[in-house]
């Protein structure tokens, strides 16, 4: 087992490693930008080290100093997080050529994972099913676009295969909109990712977000635990997830996730890892795979009981998976909101002095935040200031919980999306179950109509 872990990220995914590692034993570094000093995390750490000023590139994708920071602290293995380098193969390898254990798959597999084309190739070979589209980047000749784009049918949605986080994308409903759009994707896949490859899918008009997390040790052993709804979603952005999915059959659900474990052993998976989908009148199709942690992995902790987090730095370590699928047990249902610092309904980021705090508690209530009273939310990153988790025997008391929990929750100094949360947990659709991606957005945009009406 590892004797001292160097974090690579901030915020409270870097205060959940850290929980991990002191029930392990398991001492930790911190590496923090400058706006980051007074964090929780970095005071909680057995060393930290500032590894530059408070812009990301400087600091926390600072590779170089990342590095730098865990020679000088005799860490011996890395753990990413996610976010910033927690799928950047060439960051992995570095820390792997540096002498360090990346936590998380082997920079091949994430160069496989990260690219979405070669992705959806691999999760096809292994028998997934994935969503109508053109198998490779789109080519440059303008008459060829236009007759792929029209064998799949409109509307299409074009993505940068390199892409991520909802960047890189737009929806195509007429040929006479294509060429531009192509254009404009590239670009924005240019400036973003640094590869300027698009490809082409079929859109599908009221899908859900459903999602598999695995479980994957060095000697192919691979377990699933569950699945997880995130169709709540704006702008692609996560806002609401919850496990399990509401109304999939079981004969469909235990279908997807078997050949969701039989895809990571064929790919030879190792660490935890999340195949995400599009689920449609009663159909699955693979949209990609995030080889990390998920920000929304406490959900699926709550029903199964398995510490995602510690397994992960487990399997790191060499150890065999000890848990196996008739292992795994599913019990009640669990809801996750994010918490961000931002307007709850122009969602303007609103950073600032938290100038009272007070989490919730009470049965089935979890709080996974690293902010505090007095603390500065610095305006350079993104808005997520926590996440409450509840569970409960059924839905319907996960989301009682949840009201209750978020009715009790004090963040005063700075504007959240609490209000925006409570009143989704009264909205219709959501209680009954299986909105579609789309619907948040079209709930806010007729709200807008609303008001300028």
């Amino acid at each position: 087992m590892f004797e001292k872990i160097l974090i690579a990220n901030r915020g409270e995914i870097a205060l959940r490693i850290q929980r991990a590692c002191r029930e392990l034993g398991i001492k930790t570094v911190a590496v923090h930008s400058e706006a980051d000093a007074e964090a929780k995390y970095v005071k909680l750490a057995d060393e930290s080290v500032c590894i530059g000023p408070a812009p990301s590139a400087q600091s926390y994708l600072n590779v170089p100093a990342i590095i730098s920071a865990a020679e000088v602290t005799d860490a011996e293995a890395i753990h990413p997080g996610y976010g910033f380098l927690s799928e950047n193969a060439d960051f992995a390898e570095m820390a792997e050529k540096s002498g360090f254990i990346f936590i998380g798959p082997r920079p091949e597999t994430i160069r496989l994972m990260g690219d979405k084309v070669s992705a959806k190739n691999a999760m096809k070979k292994a028998g997934v099913p994935t969503v109508p589209g053109f198998d490779a980047p789109l080519p440059d000749n303008p008459a060829e676009i236009r007759k792929i784009a029209k064998s799949i049918g409109y509307p299409v949605i074009l993505k940068a295969a390199g892409g991520g986080g909802g960047r890189g994308m737009r929806v195509v409903h007429t040929e006479a909109a294509l060429l531009n759009a192509v254009a404009t994707v590239r670009a924005e896949a240019q400036a973003a990712f640094g590869n300027p490859a698009v490809y082409m899918e079929k859109f599908l008009e009221n899908p859900r977000h459903v999602e598999i997390q695995v479980l994957a040790d060095e000697y192919r052993n691979v377990i699933h635990l569950g699945d997880r709804d995130c169709s709540m979603q704006r702008r692609h952005q996560k806002i609401i997830e919850e496990a399990p999915a509401l109304g999939l059959p079981p004969r469909l659900r235990d279908k997807i996730a078997e050949r969701c474990v039989e895809a990571c052993r064929r790919i030879g998976y190792r660490g935890a890892g999340t195949l995400e989908f599009l689920y449609e009148n009663g159909e699955f199709y693979f949209i990609e795979m995030n080889t990390r942690i998920q920000v929304e992995h406490p959900v699926t902790e709550m029903i199964t009981g398995v510490d995602i987090v510690k397994q992960q730095i487990l399997i790191a370590a060499g150890e065999r998976l000890k848990l196996r699928q008739k292992d795994i047990v599913f019990r009640g249902h669990a809801l996750e909101c994010r918490i961000n610092a931002e307007d709850p309904f122009t969602f303007a980021p609103s950073p600032g002095r938290i100038t009272s705090y007070h989490p919730p508690g009470g049965p089935g209530v979890r709080v996974d935040s690293h902010v505090y009273q007095g603390y500065f939310v610095p305006p350079n990153y993104d808005s997520l200031i926590g996440k409450v988790i509840t569970f409960g025997d059924s839905r319907e008391q996960a989301i009682a919980r949840m009201r209750s929990a978020l009715s009790e929750m004090v963040v005063e100094g700075i504007k959240t999306n609490i209000p925006l949360h409570q009143e989704l947990l009264m909205d219709t659709a959501f209680l009954q179950g299986g909105v579609s991606i789309h619907y948040l957005e079209q709930k806010l945009a007729g709200a807008v109509k609303k008001k300028t009406a």
